[in-house]
């Protein structure tokens, strides 16, 4: 679901991130997609803690985004 959110342009994941509920939605799918596949510990943690802090954690990721094209701790 990564390599999918990836593949969208900048603008389009940039919109998805600054939607609050979207935001969240968009987080917990793809950390979840993530901690499925690869089902470490540090993913299913930080899975966990997207999901419960998925407001204050969503608009960190939106930022760090915008300056890397990368999501926060998945590469």
């Amino acid at each position: 679901m990564y390599k999918k959110f990836k593949g969208l342009s900048k603008l389009v994941r940039t919109i998805l991130l600054l939607i609050p509920f979207v935001n969240w939605i968009v987080e917990i799918v793809v950390r979840w997609d993530r901690a499925a596949k690869d089902s470490s510990l540090i993913n299913i943690v930080l899975a966990l803690v997207f999901t419960f802090g998925g407001a204050i954690f969503g608009f960190i990721d939106l930022i760090y985004n915008i300056v890397t094209d990368k999501l926060l701790f998945l590469e």
